[in-house]
C-alpha cells in the first residue's frame, strides 16, 4: 500500500488545474506558460523583484513622486464617461488627510473593493483641484490580521493572456506552502557545505519570497548551480559512456602519411591548423570514436584540417563523409578537394539532391569503391550504406538539428570518429555547455593572413555615396554581394529602406535603380538545386557582378575577386552572422569593403552594429553576441539538442559553470553510474531532464 509520504508526493505530479484554487481556466493559461504539473509551479522563477518603499503618510506625499501610502477606503464611486469609458473612483483616508484614487476601464475592481478596508496602493502622486490623486495604481487589500508589508519584496513573473501577476503570486504563494516540503534534497551534505550552497527546500522559498536581495540572490545562485550541474552530470555521464565504447576503427597518422597528406596542399599550414591535425590524429588513433568539434574565425582553414583527417582515413583504407548544409557549400567543397587530390588515386564523389545516378553510385559506395562522399542532409535521407565508414565530417554544425546529427550513425554497420565543424567563433560558456561532450580544437587565423575588411555603418544621408562607391569597385573590376534578410516582402512592405529589406524587392530596385549598368543576379534559398547552382556558378566565374543575396552566402562561399558588401536591414542579423557576412569579401588579393544598413532605432542594436563596424575579430564579437542576445539565440534547443536553461544565465554564470563542470566531472570519476545512495536523486534528476538527449549529445 502507498504510504502517506508517497501519497503526498503525489500531489506534486497531480495535473496543474488539480491545484486547489486552480481551475480549468486558469490552468489553460498556466499551460501557456509550459507549466503542467503542480511541481512547475515551483521552478517558474521571478523574471525580477519589485521593492516595496518606505510608507509615507498622506500629509507627506509629494507631487510626482513615486511612492507608497496606507490607507482605508471610505467611499466608491464609479460611473461611465460620455466616451464610454468606465471611471471607478475610491476616497482614502489616512490621520484625517485624503487620496483620490482613479481606476479607468476596470468596472471588476468594483466587486473587489469594499468601504472601510485598508490597502496598500502604489504610484506617482498628482495635485488636482487642490487634492492628491493616483491614477491606475498598484495596490493590495491589506489583511487586519497580517503586519504591514513595508520593505518587502515581491516576485515579477512572466505572464500570458488570463493572467495576472497577483494571481500568480497569490498561486505561488499557496504552492512554495504546500509543496516545497515535498521536494527531495538532491545535493549529497558534503557537497553542499563544500559550495556554501543553501538546502533546496530554503532555495525555493527564498526565490519566489524573499525578504532581501541577499536572500533572493543566495537562492538564484543555489538554483542556478544545480541547473548547471545537471546538465554537466548529463554530458560527462555521456563522455564517460563514450570512453567505454570502443567501437570505431584504429587509424593511426604515421609521419610518412602526413607528410603525404600536406604536401597535397597548395599553402602552409598555420600554427592552429597543425596542432588541430594533430589532436585528430592522436583521437584517431583510439578505438573510442572521436567527439570533435573543430571552431574558429572566418578563413582560419577548417577544410583543410577536416581533408587531412579524411585522408588519413582513406590512407588507412576505410571511408570518409562530409556533410554540409546546403548544396552550394557542398559542391564548392567537392571542387576544392578535388583539385587538392589531382592525379591523385582517391576516389571522391558528391550526393546531393540533384545528383544523378544515384542507384549505381549508392552500391559502389556500398561495396568500398568510393573513399570521400561530400554532400547535403540528402545523404542521410536514403538508404545510403558504407562499406567501411571511418570518419563522419559535419560542417557549420549548427545548420543541422540535432536528430539530422544523429542519423548519420546509420550510415555504417560501427561507429565511425565524428568531427563537427563551424565557422562561428564558439565562446567557452557556449562550448562548456551546448557542446560540452565533445573535445575542442580552435582554429586561429594568424594577423598576416586575415584579410583587410573596412566595415561602415550606412545612413539615409550616405546612402547614394554608397551606391557610387560601389559602382566604382565594379567598373575597376571587381564584384558585390548584397545582403537582405528576407527572401520577400511580409505584410504589404513595399519600399526599400521603409521596413525589412527583402532579396527580391532589392534585386528589382536595383536593377532599375542604382546598379541598372551592371549584370546582377539574385540567390536565396527558396530557388532550385539548378537555380541556386547557376547563379552561384555566375558570379564565381565573373558573369555576374552584383549578387543580391540572403543569408544563404553567409558560409563557405569563396569568390576571391568579391570585395563589397552591402548589409540591408543589418539589425535583423546576430553578430556573429554579420562577421560570416563580412568574411565573404577581401578573400583576395584586393581589400573589402562592407556598408552595413538599419532600419533600427533599438539601442541594443546600434551597440550590435557599431561592435560590428569596429571589431574584427570573430571570437571578441561571439562573446559580445552571447552577452546581448544570450545563448538562445545563437544554439537553439533544437539544434544543440538540449532544453533551454530557466535559471542560469551563461553571460554571469562562468564562475558557477566552471565549479559545476569540475564538480560533475569529480562525480563521475567517482561514481561513474550513479549507484551510491547519495547519488540516486541527482541521477533521477539528470535522467528526467537530459535522458532522452544523452546519446544524440553524442554528435555534437
Amino acid at each position: 500500500m502507498p504510504t502517506a509520504e508517497n501519497k503526498d508526493k503525489q500531489l506534486l505530479w497531480q495535473p496543474v488545474e488539480q491545484f486547489p484554487g486552480v481551475g480549468s481556466a486558469m490552468g489553460r493559461a498556466l499551460k501557456r506558460l509550459r507549466l503542467e504539473k503542480a511541481v512547475d509551479l515551483l521552478f517558474y522563477f521571478p523574471r525580477r523583484y519589485e521593492d516595496f518603499l518606505e510608507i509615507v503618510p498622506l500629509a507627506q506625499l509629494q507631487e510626482g513622486k513615486l511612492a507608497e501610502v496606507i490607507g482605508t477606503i471610505r467611499e466608491i464611486d464609479q460611473h461611465v464617461a460620455d466616451s464610454g469609458r468606465h471611471v471607478l473612483y475610491l476616497l482614502v483616508e489616512e490621520a484625517k488627510h485624503y487620496l483620490r484614487v482613479v481606476f479607468f476601464n476596470q468596472p471588476f475592481l468594483v466587486q473587489k473593493f469594499q468601504r472601510g478596508q485598508r490597502v496598500l496602493l502604489r504610484g506617482t502622486p498628482q495635485s488636482r483641484g487642490g487634492r492628491m490623486q493616483m491614477v491606475q495604481p498598484r495596490f493590495q487589500i491589506l489583511d487586519p490580521q497580517q503586519p504591514v508589508p513595508t520593505g518587502r519584496i515581491l516576485p515579477v513573473y512572466g505572464l500570458t493572456e488570463g493572467l495576472k501577476q497577483r494571481q500568480l503570486r497569490w498561486l505561488l504563494e499557496r504552492a512554495v506552502d504546500r509543496l516545497v516540503g515535498l521536494i527531495d534534497e538532491a545535493f549529497p551534505m558534503a557537497l553542499r557545505q563544500q559550495l556554501e550552497l543553501l538546502d533546496i527546500q530554503s532555495a525555493l522559498r527564498q526565490i519566489h519570497f524573499p525578504e532581501t536581495r541577499e536572500q533572493a540572490e543566495a537562492a538564484r545562485r543555489r538554483l542556478a548551480f544545480q541547473e548547471l550541474f545537471i546538465l554537466q552530470l548529463a554530458l560527462a555521464t555521456r563522455r564517460h559512456r563514450l570512453q567505454q565504447n570502443p567501437t570505431a576503427p584504429t587509424i593511426v597518422m604515421t609521419p610518412q602519411i602526413r607528410d603525404r597528406i600536406v604536401g597535397r596542399l597548395p599553402f602552409k599550414l598555420t600554427e592552429s591548423q597543425t596542432v588541430a591535425i594533430e589532436e585528430i590524429a592522436r583521437d584517431m588513433a583510439r578505438s573510442v570514436p572521436m567527439n570533435r568539434l573543430l571552431h574558429g574565425d572566418v578563413g582560419s582553414g577548417k577544410t583543410a584540417v577536416a581533408f587531412a583527417a579524411m585522408l588519413n582515413c582513406v590512407a588507412a583504407g576505410y571511408q570518409a563523409v562530409l556533410m554540409a548544409p546546403t548544396e552550394i557549400l557542398a559542391q564548392q567543397h567537392t571542387q576544392t578537394m578535388s583539385h587538392w587530390l589531382l592525379n591523385s588515386r582517391v576516389r571522391l564523389e558528391s550526393w546531393t539532391g540533384s545528383t544523378s545516378h544515384r542507384h549505381q553510385l549508392a552500391e559502389r559506395i556500398a561495396a568500398g569503391q568510393i573513399d570521400i562522399v561530400i554532400g547535403t542532409q540528402a545523404i542521410i535521407q536514403g538508404a545510403l550504406k558504407f562499406k567501411n565508414l571511418g570518419l563522419a565530417v559535419i560542417d557549420e554544425q549548427h545548420k543541422f538539428g540535432v536528430n539530422q546529427r544523429a542519423l548519420l550513425k546509420r550510415l555504417a554497420d560501427r561507429d565511425p570518429h565524428y568531427l563537427v565543424m563551424t565557422a562561428t567563433p564558439i565562446p567557452r560558456t557556449i562550448s562548456m555547455t551546448v557542446f560540452g561532450d565533445l573535445d575542442v580544437s580552435t582554429l586561429i587565423r594568424p594577423d598576416h593572413l586575415k584579410p583587410l575588411v573596412h566595415t561602415y555603418l550606412g545612413t539615409p544621408e550616405n546612402r547614394e555615396k554608397w551606391w557610387a562607391f560601389v559602382r566604382k569597385k565594379l567598373h575597376e573590376g571587381r564584384q558585390a554581394y548584397v545582403i537582405a534578410p528576407r527572401v520577400a516582402a511580409e505584410g504589404g512592405e513595399t519600399s526599400p529602406g521603409s521596413a525589412v529589406s527583402n532579396a527580391e524587392q532589392l534585386y528589382e530596385s536595383l536593377v532599375h535603380g542604382p546598379l541598372e549598368a551592371f549584370r546582377v543576379d539574385l540567390l536565396h534559398g527558396r530557388l532550385s538545386a539548378e537555380e541556386k547552382e547557376t547563379a552561384l556558378r555566375g558570379f564565381a566565374l565573373g558573369k555576374t557582378q552584383v549578387l543580391v543575396a540572403t543569408s544563404v552566402v553567409e558560409v563557405g562561399i569563396d569568390v576571391p575577386n568579391a570585395t563589397v558588401m552591402t548589409i540591408e536591414s543589418a539589425e535583423r542579423f546576430g553578430l556573429s552572422q554579420l562577421h560570416q557576412l563580412r568574411g565573404r569579401v577581401g578573400r583576395g588579393h584586393h581589400p573589402g569593403f562592407v556598408c552595413a544598413f538599419s532600419t533600427s532605432d533599438d539601442a541594443a542594436d546600434n551597440q550590435r552594429l557599431q561592435a560590428f563596424a569596429e571589431i574584427q575579430d570573430g571570437f571578441q564579437l561571439a562573446e559580445i553576441d552571447l552577452q546581448l542576445r544570450g545563448p538562445g539565440n545563437l544554439f537553439s534547443a533544437e539544434q544543440t539538442g538540449f532544453p533551454p536553461l530557466r535559471i542560469a544565465d551563461l553571460t554571469n554564470d562562468q564562475g558557477l559553470l566552471e565549479t559545476s563542470r569540475q564538480s560533475a566531472t569529480d562525480l563521475i570519476a567517482a561514481d561513474p553510474e550513479l549507484v551510491l545512495p547519495e547519488h540516486l536523486r541527482l541521477r533521477e534528476l539528470m535522467t528526467a531532464r537530459y535522458g532522452k538527449y544523452l546519446e544524440l549529445s553524442a554528435v555534437g
